[in-house]
């Protein structure tokens, strides 16, 4: 079996895959979005089209529901789909793309699609060269862009394109889908479980699943097993760090930083990162000035930390403020 082959079976295995909606009717919370898509169908038209919006919130399965929709369940043969992070050079826009773009079209078919996933990613001379294709064969050939960050898309292929704007999906969607999931595996779970995954997912719906399915197998998709699987913190602990440097004691505090980082295998950022969730949580009881102070403080040493400052020196500071902010308090 190819390389190429093995990841196609990979892929399949994966439940982010397997449980993509393949019509415009199975996607939740862009319902404007899919209304405007509908209305493409039902047209048989539509202009270029751009996709933008955080990872996991249904750019690439809208394109393909679209693509279903319009020309049915053999659409692929219609559409060429090329990922741009890799595909990205003037050489692939000149070949595969203008090669696609120009071919003859069956009778039946009014336009072809070029799907371009993570656009952002292709090189300006790409950009330029794509400018002029879209221009050309518009007749026969329309393009999808994907882009988490469509500021990257040049200014003139911006204008080629409706844009459309995906927002991260909203927790009772991300829950409800997991539960349904879950059901249709057979596997058990809490419901702390699945909002523990929707927190840590912040509205990755491609995400939440693939730590769903890693959860559960560990056994029943608990909240212990959900923080394994994603190799963070149980939350309870962080606060716990949190409370014991606020109390005063810097030591208790260092030793239980040093029981997380070797426990769960946490870099700095990831645990500064933590700390941050939590300091906004509601399980954690601090006044609202003391919120603050420690956030601007947190920014400063992940600013440090990506800078490539040492990490066991910049949070041990870290402590040492919040010990201080406790000792007056706040």
């Amino acid at each position: 079996m190819s390389s190429r082959s093995s990841r196609k079976v990979l892929a399949e295995l994966l439940w982010a895959e397997k449980y993509r909606p393949r019509s415009l009717d199975e996607i939740v919370n862009q319902e404007e979005i899919v209304a405007r898509l509908k209305r493409f169908v039902k047209e048989k038209n539509m202009p270029h089209l751009l996709f933008a919006g955080p990872p996991g919130t249904g750019k690439t399965t809208a394109a393909h529901a679209l693509a279903h929709d319009m020309f049915g369940e053999d659409y692929r043969m219609y559409m060429l789909e090329l990922n741009a992070s890799d595909e990205r050079g003037i050489d692939v826009i000149r070949s595969k793309v203008k090669e696609f773009a120009r071919s003859r079209l069956p009778a039946n078919i009014p336009f072809k699609i070029v799907l371009l996933d993570e656009a952002d990613n292709m090189t300006s001379d790409a950009q330029q060269a794509l400018r002029r294709l879209m221009e050309m064969y518009v007749a026969v050939t329309r393009f999808i862009l994907i882009a988490n960050y469509p500021s990257k898309i040049i200014e003139p292929i911006q204008s080629r394109c409706a844009v459309f704007r995906f927002t991260p999906l909203k927790k009772e969607d991300v829950i409800s889908r997991l539960s349904w999931i879950c059901k249709q595996e057979g596997v058990k779970c809490e419901t702390d479980a699945l909002e523990a995954i929707y927190e840590i997912s912040e509205g990755d719906m491609r995400k939440a699943i693939n730590v769903l399915q890693t959860a559960a197998a560990l056994g029943e998709v608990s909240v212990s097993n959900v923080y394994k699987a994603v190799g963070l913190a149980h939350p309870k602990e962080v606060r716990e760090m949190i409370r014991i440097a606020l109390s005063g004691d810097f030591m208790g505090a260092r030793d239980q930083l040093r029981r997380l980082m070797i426990n769960y295998g946490l870099s700095g950022v990831d645990i500064v990162k933590q700390i941050h969730r939590e300091i906004f949580g509601p399980n954690l009881d601090i006044p609202e000035k003391l919120r603050v102070e420690i956030a601007d403080y947190l920014g400063e040493i992940q600013f440090r930390m990506v800078e490539g400052a040492d990490e066991e020196i910049q949070l041990s500071a870290l402590l040492a403020r919040l010990v201080y902010m406790g000792k007056r308090g706040g």
